[in-house]
């Protein structure tokens, strides 16, 4: 039985088992992916090191290169943490017996949400991402025309029930639907302005939805 005390995550293990390998390895490649964050935050991507980021994370510099090849791949699993959430979320919409309102509420919220609990990721988002060309590589930008696609659907379905106007073109909506959205982020973001509570999270979903609704649903 081997006793590891591993100081860059402040917990004892018992390693005899394959098990606790296995989560061993898991919580290192989320200390790495945390300083990552945090690194990328406060330096940029170009600017970060992954001196800078092992220092961060407590752990040795070549041990990074074990979990990641490089700093674009480990910049990619970041990503992959965003993306793999929002197109979880977007499918169990689409499929679900949601009414269009609630779809739309459940996209805006899972961009306040992930903003309230990890700052840090959207910033990086945003920034590097989704207000920079830079970094856009095709895959990347592959997944934002999936996530398009995908709000086009819910935005074409309120179309045909009548809940939103058919005088624009349902592309031209999720533009203006996603466009509101990502501005209202990304102005909280670039003045670091923090979702202080569920209330206030609340308030700027409703605002938001209830604004495009007024202007987007279908004349009489």
């Amino acid at each position: 039985m081997l006793l590891l005390i591993d100081k860059s995550i402040n917990f004892c293990y018992v390693w005899p088992m394959k098990r606790d390998i296995v989560s061993l390895k898991k919580d290192k490649e989320y200390a790495i992916l945390e300083a990552a964050l945090r690194i990328m935050k406060q330096k940029g991507f170009h600017k970060a090191r992954m001196s800078d980021i092992a220092r961060e994370a407590g752990i040795s510099y070549g041990l990074v290169y074990h979990y990641f090849t490089n700093k674009e791949d480990l910049f990619d699993a970041i990503l992959n943490r965003w993306w793999q959430g929002l197109f979880q979320l977007m499918g169990e919409i689409i499929e679900g017996a949601y009414d269009v309102h609630t779809k739309l509420r459940h996209v805006i919220n899972y961009f306040l949400d992930t903003y309230q609990s990890s700052p840090e990721l959207v910033n990086i988002f945003i920034t590097e991402i989704s207000r920079s060309t830079t970094n856009l590589t095709t895959e990347r930008l592959d997944r934002f025309k999936e996530f398009m696609f995908l709000t086009e659907q819910v935005i074409t379905e309120g179309q045909e029930r009548d809940i939103l106007r058919r005088d624009f073109k349902a592309r031209y909506l999720t533009y203006i639907f996603l466009g509101a959205l990502e501005t209202f982020i990304s102005a909280m973001v670039l003045v670091d302005q923090r979702i202080k509570g569920d209330a206030q999270k609340d308030r700027i979903a409703e605002s938001i939805l209830e604004v495009f609704l007024n202007g987007a649903k279908r004349q009489k």
